[in-house]
């Protein structure tokens, strides 16, 4: 398996899927009567810790899927 870095799609796709997903959590966490999402975690942090799960789901999964073929000598001069 050749060793290409990570492509920007995959990064971009990450990147919106940590946003989105701390968005929400963090707008169900408001809206909720209980702001409690992990009781051993800060109210303000949990959001943002509980969007890693996407977050990584989605590089993964960009990760490992099927790419059109590279052309080896266009990735060596790049």
């Amino acid at each position: 398996m050749a060793n290409h870095p990570v492509e920007k799609k995959v990064k971009a796709s990450a990147a919106a899927a940590y946003v989105a997903s701390a968005g929400l959590l963090g707008s169900l966490a408001a809206v909720q009567d209980n702001v409690r999402l992990l009781s051993w975690m800060p109210d303000s942090v949990a959001p943002f810790v509980l969007a890693l799960v996407p977050t990584a789901i989605t590089a993964v999964s960009g990760w490992l899927a099927k790419h059109s073929p590279r052309d080896d000598a266009a990735d060596a001069e790049a």
